[in-house]
């Protein structure tokens, strides 16, 4: 079995994007996105793991294309999102028209990665089991989000992790937004959340603060990263990915805890000014963090 450096494994969803200017439907979803994103910096050695129905499967085939190694699991049905925008880009309102059956331990048997990022969509797609399970295969990179969410009637409502307190004993870095952090530990201030969520077993934590920025805290010391200027506001669709993607790129390439949160805001304000995956390069994002 050969292990890869980065491993994520989520869904693609088929996605419908209201915004005040504009409609878009296009693919999404963590693999999505994360997979666009890192074709951008350096394929080597990452493995995609996605799910989604027969019918859409043209959106695997086109990241292939794109020099991505991507394992492909069967499922009745693909994801379906619907999102909309307000003005402000930080609220949103969601539906799902359709879900998937859920990854499960056989279907992953033969992963096996330095880091493993979780793109959880909602609660059910990955079991307490198969989060013990790839904690053994791997350092467990989880995104929050999808835990906190179900769906009642296709309308998405927030919920709390019931098994948070043994899950997060197998996670190693979580990263969660405003909302998620105070529906997951009930602390309103980023700093008492980060404690809390890794008094319970995370050993890096990101919290990402919109325009104020993000939060990370690891090793008793927290990290403040700023929210780097953005010409133009276009899409956040995908952007807490579009995060994990530039933390967990740099994170094993060595960069410290400070380097790799400004890198992935850096990546952030690229991805903002369009729709779609992020589509920008190194360099670029370097600029932003070093406009010199």
């Amino acid at each position: 079995m050969s292990v890869h450096d980065l491993c994520c494994i989520g869904y693609i969803t088929q996605d419908k994007i209201v915004t005040a200017k504009s409609t878009v439907y296009m693919p999404g979803g963590t693999s999505f996105y994360f997979a666009h994103a890192i074709k951008r910096l350096d394929p080597k050695g990452f493995l995609l793991v996605t799910a989604l129905a027969d019918a859409d499967k043209a959106a695997v085939e086109d990241i292939r294309e794109e020099g991505i190694e991507v394992k492909t699991l069967p499922t009745a049905h693909s994801v379906c999102f619907e999102n909309i925008y307000g003005e402000n880009q930080n609220e949103r309102t969601q539906r799902v028209t359709a879900k998937a059956d859920p990854f499960t331990i056989e279907g992953l048997r033969d992963i096996s990665a330095r880091i493993i990022h979780l793109g959880s969509l909602l609660a059910d797609d990955f079991s307490l089991d198969v989060i013990k399970y790839l904690s053994g295969k791997g350092l467990l990179s989880v995104d929050v989000q999808g835990f906190l969410r179900k769906v009642d009637n296709e309308k998405v409502l927030p919920v709390d992790w019931a098994e948070k307190r043994e899950a997060l004993k197998h996670i190693h870095i979580l990263k969660a937004n405003e909302t998620e952090m105070e529906v997951l530990t009930g602390c309103s201030n980023p700093r008492e959340a980060a404690l809390l969520i890794a008094d319970w077993g995370v050993k890096e934590v990101l919290l990402t603060l919109g325009d104020k920025g993000s939060l990370i805290y690891a090793k008793g010391q927290f990290y403040e990263i700023p929210a780097y200027y953005a010409l133009q506001i276009v899409d956040a669709t995908g952007c807490g990915d579009t995060y994990m993607v530039g933390y967990l790129y740099m994170r094993n390439k060595g960069a410290s805890y400070r380097e790799a949160g400004c890198f992935a805001a850096a990546m952030c304000t690229i991805k903002l000014q369009m729709h779609g995956p992020f589509c920008g390069t190194e360099s670029e994002v370097r600029k932003i963090i070093n406009p010199a």
